[in-house]
């Protein structure tokens, strides 16, 4: 027999490399083919529930970077939750109504004008449905488990129904009403739009300096040569003017320039002075804003009375101190004109140009922001323009055509924020935030939002279910609103298109507004927030297999002023509690250099690029390797180091199974009792990382639990333990209790991590279940380890922290020596410790093979005074030497009793003693190199 054969060398068929490109997608077939998902559900039912619901993306285009951080993050914390004691469905939803689809179809050469509303929207839920289809495919190769069958989606009869019942309860309750107010209106979508669709970037604006003669100034200032002075940045809007806005709390000064006098605020004067180039002015006189109220001034063009207001939204942060007002295009400016009685005033269409209302004929049909030019210009001739410039600012626009928008006053439905507004601030108090930030964030935004314009001019959504009586009362009630909904449900929507309004309402319903009996039906859709707004009575109410409220919404951070502010608006409206118990948010995926990603700029990566080239796992490891919560950074060679440390797992994992193939958890366990101090010391800190994990995930903290068992594996397993493993795995007997002894725990290690990486890496953990020793069938039907109690727990770690100590001061010690070329590898070295007291009385304690954990031929534990030439270190002085004697061809260590043994004189004594033990005829076979 050869010495080699005498080893117990570790063998699996645990594959080095993942191949994961190819093994993820048969590993999923088989999760589907034996219906996984459901398995685990049927395991826990009766548990206690979890409940996550899924905000829904949008239908449109394969997933990126963002959508991946996203589902997986929801998978890790569903999987988690399903293996510790929970009933925790997944039901994936997608939202599918508006813009985006529309602008798909013209894309394509569809013209939604030369077709019916009818046979365009079918074209619009065609496109939808195939979008989701392809969606859905990749998503899943992420390894997101879920209810795939039963997804839920804002087209389906039955959602669009259950929306319907949301918008009745809410206008039943007095929520819902219809007005003429400024929203943001965007010309190049020709609709409104919700606060949650307007982002902002740099434009260059006009900045203007206007002077209106005063008319009237109540015998305080002087009409014959005083000017009220304004600036504003939307030249365009003077035709529409309407009077002038001041601070009745602030002072303003009466300025003589040359022969004119203007009046500005007294704090703007010196930068207004500055910016006009007045070098020798005249303060004559000073007025409160109070003073001012109802003057009245001249239009600079028109020659229309202009009315002096007061209000408090006037700062003196910029401008003049006097506001410049057109009640049809600032909310501001709208709410100040409704508290003096003046109409409000528009004259702008959908595209955003004039209409003939405007008191210039020469703007009719002009789009807005071409009359800029045209309006300073005629201002100049005038001779009350003072200054033209030009500056670039932040400005509203479009998020889906990228272009700007506009406030504009149109008729509009409204749900009114400011009748439930306390109502839904006392919800938001009751809800849990991660970050905690994000219970100011929304508070904030509650508590500062406008009413919600809930009206959409578009073709692509769920119709307004609103009839309108022959005098144009509009027509909604509990009946007419259960009928559309009964309709809905039945034949989807576009029921709202291929009937009539006779049709469409009850039976034989007739209304004191309609004696002929005619009605006609809203041609408007529902914004789309209102339909993603209302998944939480569409779906968790309404399926029996998931509960409201959710426990979690998770979702970017930028729904805060999206799906969880629509959300919270129509639960808290209809009733009474928020939708979540809850929130999650996250940061946005950003490249290396913290720049969005965008394909002008080449650095967009796709999920399934990496998916063809690295595998799934890869994504989902850098999913919790990232602190999630504030935005992240992604880009190749960040995924390259990801895929490091997956091999670095996958090895250290390849090294316990191949070190356990020959151990029975059944029959080979030790107690931990029975175990090896060094043993129970592993078992300690494995029992404290799972605790650890378990606290984490429940945190959602997964950066943490990634964090921590990456340290552990690289260095309480591999840089440790594992490593003088190999003298016992493979030296000592097979049978040994040392050697078992370090089987239990790695075994151990192999079990509870693999369950404890499940959430974030199921590909790979299920592949290693399969060469463990254990009951289920796949981890994924398994439950996370327990956390275990130990009565010596915490001597044992006190101990084994000083011996480590120590350790550090070996391997120091041991690197000198290795510099001097006294020594190669640590197996040459023969070392002599002088501990100090405390780790002297540790060492004594402390019932360990020494020389064996630190990796040495020759271990000695002094106890005289240590010699001049010893080097002092932390927590001792050490001495390393040469060892002595020859190289050992079994166990490699330099050995003064090889051949001592007659019978096996290859060996030394140790290893004779281990073979003759282990094959008990080796004497008679003999033993060769």
């Amino acid at each position: 027999m050869r010495v080699k054969d005498t080893l117990n060398l570790g063998k699996t068929k645990f594959k080095m490399r993942g191949n994961l490109p190819v093994r993820e997608a048969e590993w999923q077939k088989e999760w589907d083919e034996n219906k996984l998902y459901e398995q685990r559900l049927k395991l826990n039912e009766g548990k206690p529930r979890f409940d996550l619901h899924d905000g829904p993306p949008f239908a449109n285009g394969n997933i990126h970077m963002g959508h991946a951080l996203n589902k997986i993050s929801k998978d890790i914390i569903v999987r988690f939750k399903n293996m510790s004691g929970h009933y925790a469905p997944y039901v994936p939803g997608w939202d599918t109504h508006g813009l985006p689809i529309e602008q798909q179809l013209a894309k394509q050469g569809v013209n939604r004008k030369e077709m019916s509303r009818a046979d365009y929207r079918q074209l619009c839920e065609d496109y939808a449905k195939k979008e989701i289809k392809k969606q859905m495919a990749d998503f899943k190769r992420l390894g997101v488990m879920g209810d795939w069958d039963h997804p839920y989606i804002t087209l389906q009869p039955e959602y669009e129904a259950e929306e319907i019942r949301v918008f009745g309860k809410m206008y039943e309750k007095g929520y819902i009403y219809k007005g003429k107010k400024p929203v943001y209106w965007s010309p190049s979508s020709e609709s409104t739009l919700a606060e949650a669709e307007v982002e902002y970037h740099d434009v260059k604006s006009p900045s203007i300096f206007v002077a209106f003669p005063v008319k009237d100034g109540k015998n305080i200032l002087d009409p014959k040569d005083t000017y009220f002075l304004i600036w504003t940045t939307t030249p365009w809007t003077i035709p529409a003017n309407q009077g002038i806005t001041v601070n009745p709390s602030f002072d303003y000064s009466v300025v003589k320039v040359n022969d004119k006098k203007y009046v500005v605020g007294t704090d703007r004067l010196k930068a207004v002075a500055e910016t006009l180039g007045w070098d020798n002015y005249e303060v004559v006189q000073h007025l409160a804003g109070s003073d001012m109220d109802r003057m009245l001034a001249t239009h600079p063009l028109y020659g229309q009375d202009v009315l002096l207001m007061n209000a408090m939204h006037v700062t003196a942060e910029d401008g003049t101190g006097l506001v410049h007002t057109a009640s049809g295009f600032g909310e501001d400016d709208y709410n100040v004109a409704q508290k003096y009685g003046l109409p409000v005033f528009s004259p702008l269409d959908n595209k955003g140009c004039f209409t003939s209302e405007v008191p210039d004929p020469d703007l009719v049909g002009m789009f807005y922001d071409d009359a800029n030019k045209v309006v300073a210009e005629k201002l100049r001739k005038s001779g009350n323009l003072l200054k033209l410039s030009f500056f670039t600012h932040s400005y509203p626009h479009d998020w889906r055509t990228k272009k700007p928008v506009i406030y504009r006053a149109t008729t509009q439905w409204f749900a009114s924020i400011e009748k439930c507004r306390q109502q839904i601030l006392d919800q938001i108090d009751k809800v849990n935030f991660t970050p905690s930030w994000g219970k100011v964030r929304l508070h904030n935004m509650i508590k500062d939002r406008g009413d919600w314009v809930i009206s959409r001019q578009r073709a692509w959504g769920v119709p307004l279910p609103i009839f309108y009586a022959e005098d144009d009362t509009p027509i909604v009630t509990p009946e007419t609103i259960e009928h559309i909904a009964q309709i809905f449900a039945k034949e989807g929507s576009n029921a709202w298109y291929k009937h009539t309004a006779k049709e469409l309402l009850p039976e034989g319903f007739t209304s004191e507004h309609s004696p002929n009996g005619e009605f006609r039906k809203e041609t408007d859709i529902l914004d789309v927030w209102f339909d993603s707004g209302s998944s939480h009575q569409a779906v968790m109410a309404k399926r029996p297999d998931l509960r409201f409220p959710a426990d979690l919404y998770l979702e970017g951070s930028d729904q805060y002023r999206g799906w969880f502010n629509s959300s919270l608006i129509t639960s808290v409206a209809t009733t009474g509690q928020a939708p979540y118990r809850s929130i999650l948010s996250q940061g946005f995926v950003l490249d290396d250099k913290g720049h969005k990603m965008s394909k002008s700029l080449g650095n967009v990566i796709a999920p399934n690029d990496v998916i063809k080239r690295m595998g799934a796992e890869i994504i989902r490891l850098w999913v919790a390797s990232v602190d999630a919560t504030s935005d992240v950074a992604v880009s190749q060679d960040i995924l390259q180091q990801t895929s490091e440390s997956y091999r670095k797992i996958r090895n250290t994992f390849r090294y316990m199974l191949a070190n356990t193939s020959d151990f029975d958890p059944e029959k080979d366990r030790i107690p931990y009792e029975e175990l090896n101090s060094v043993d129970q010391y592993l078992e300690v800190l494995l029992n404290q990382l799972v605790k650890t994990c378990l606290d984490k995930y429940e945190q959602y903290d997964f950066n943490t639990v990634y964090k921590k068992v990456f340290s552990f594996i690289s260095n309480d397993l591999s840089a440790f333990y594992l490593d003088f493993a190999k003298d016992v795995l493979y030296i000592e007997g097979q049978d040994s209790h040392a050697r078992r002894s370090m089987q239990t725990v790695i075994y151990d290690a192999a079990v509870k991590l693999a369950k404890v990486l499940t959430p974030i890496l199921p590909h790979t953990m299920e592949e290693i279940w399969s060469f463990l020793k254990e009951k289920e069938d796949y981890v994924q039907l398994a439950d996370m380890p327990e956390v275990s109690e130990y009565q010596n727990e915490a001597e044992l770690l006190a101990d084994w922290k000083q011996f480590m100590s120590m350790r550090d001061d070996v391997l120091k010690a041991l690197e000198q020596a290795r510099d001097k070329k006294l020594i190669g590898k640590s197996f040459e070295a023969a070392v002599t410790i002088y501990p100090d007291k405390e780790t002297e009385a540790v060492l004594a304690k402390l019932d360990a093979n020494f020389r064996q954990i630190l990796i040495v031929s020759k271990l000695t534990i002094a106890t005289d005074p240590a010699p001049a030439n010893a080097e002092k270190l932390t927590n001792g002085a050490y001495i390393v030497e040469r060892a002595e004697g020859e190289v050992c061809p079994r166990c490699r260590m330099i050995r003064t009793d090889i051949g001592e043994d007659k019978d096996l004189p290859l060996i030394c004594g140790r290893c004779a003693k281990i073979v003759k033990s282990d094959y008990p005829d080796i004497v008679q076979e003999g033993l060769e190199e």
